[in-house]
């Protein structure tokens, strides 16, 4: 399928079930200065520890990256018998698969460091096309600095499977796609094959993370789709996510999560006319599916089922759309919190959803957005430049 967005939000994809030299990332542990992010990583690991994760077959070790400044560890020795205080999330023993990590600066690598931060062990499934860029790029080191946990720990990837969740197996796989070079050298990447390759590797996950989207027309406005272009878009945005579950759910431990991240933007896509091509249509389709599938999962499996519904980010997909900037410039004007959105509290909202503490959520479409969903109208019109509005200085 042509892709027309960037990596982050492309169909995720994964590797062969055979054993692969590229499938564990392990390096030493890290020392990151502290920034404005510590915060949010202390409350979210305050009494947390990253599991010990065995890489999968064969592995890498990378030598610790250097950074200028050396700072304490945030979280607290694995060995020191320390009482917990507050609720902590832990998620120790627990296994995430994140289909849709493509690079080190989306929400779906967030939501990977938040659950690595609390213990779970991490798979991700990558878009097929962009899975040797990715897999090159963490044996190399070039997301080291990205991968520092809270206790300056590198996050571990167990393994990486190539994924291309437009196809639900192979006799759904078009000769053009078979034979495109993009895709050679990957197989086993369709949906049931990535559950079976999952199965065979590891037995069973506990957590189920849908973060990709993709629109051949998503720069078209609606009336200006076609009907290829529209159901290509419900195809690879939403259907996607009932694909997933519905394979990935036999290897799911009961009591668990299925997640599904979406990014606020498609709510805002009228007023630009650049992010359209049916991707609203996608977006109104998984909060519907959210709900029919938290009963029916809930019912039949004891799984629950929960949507984030996140705001504009500076990610290297949204900024191939080209409006990105616009966007974010629009929620500091009109969200009732006035400051960039962080990929790291969407990371951390997931964490959340996925441990105990949540464990009676489910059918939910959680905002992590700064409120901008709640505001009907927008602060900077003209019509309002008389009022005594507060505003903050950015």
């Amino acid at each position: 399928m042509a892709a027309t967005t960037a990596s982050g939000l492309q169909m995720a994809t994964v590797r062969p079930c055979i054993s692969s030299s590229r499938r564990g990332f392990k390096a030493g542990a890290a020392i990151l200065g502290a920034d404005s992010k510590g915060a949010l990583w202390a409350k979210l690991t305050s009494a947390s520890h990253i599991s010990s994760v065995k890489p999968f077959q064969r592995s890498f070790t990378f030598s610790p990256p250097k950074f200028d400044k050396v700072v304490p560890k945030a979280m607290s020795d694995a060995g020191e018998n320390k009482p917990v205080s507050g609720l902590p999330i832990d998620l120790k023993g627990k296994r995430a698969f994140i289909a849709g990590v493509a690079d080190d600066n989306g929400y779906g690598w967030a939501i990977a460091k938040s659950l690595a931060a609390a213990g779970a062990e991490i798979l991700v499934g990558t878009w097929v096309p962009a899975l040797n860029i990715f897999e090159s790029s963490l044996r190399r080191g070039k997301f080291d600095e990205s991968r520092v946990l809270p206790d300056g720990s590198l996050m571990e990837i167990t393994k990486v499977y190539p994924l291309d969740a437009v196809f639900d197996n192979p006799e759904d796989v078009p000769e053009d796609i078979k034979t495109n070079k993009r895709y050679a050298g990957s197989s086993n990447w369709t949906v049931q094959e990535a559950a079976e390759c999952v199965k065979q590797d590891f037995g069973s996950i506990d957590i189920l993370v849908h973060s990709l989207a993709n629109g051949p027309e998503v720069t078209k406005p609606l009336l200006e789709t076609s009907r290829k272009g529209y159901l290509a878009a419900i195809s690879a945005s939403s259907y996607s996510y009932v694909s997933l579950l519905k394979h990935f759910i036999p290897i799911m431990n009961p009591g668990m999560l299925s997640l599904q991240l979406m990014t606020e933007i498609l709510n805002l896509q009228y007023i630009t006319h650049r992010y359209g091509g049916g991707m609203s249509s996608a977006k109104a389709a998984l909060e519907s599916d959210t709900r029919v599938l938290a009963f029916e999962a809930g019912r039949k499996h004891k799984i629950r089922v929960n949507t984030i519904s996140a705001g504009p980010l500076r990610s290297r997909a949204a900024k191939a759309i080209g409006f990105i900037d616009m966007m974010i410039d629009y929620s500091l004007a009109n969200a009732p919190l006035q400051k960039e959105l962080s990929a790291d509290e969407v990371g951390n909202t997931a964490a959340f959803l996925a441990s105990p503490l949540a464990s009676a959520i489910t059918g939910a479409v959680i905002y992590v957005d700064n409120g901008l969903n709640a505001m009907g109208v927008g602060v900077d019109s003209p019509i309002f430049a008389d009022l005594d509005i507060p505003k903050d200085k950015h």
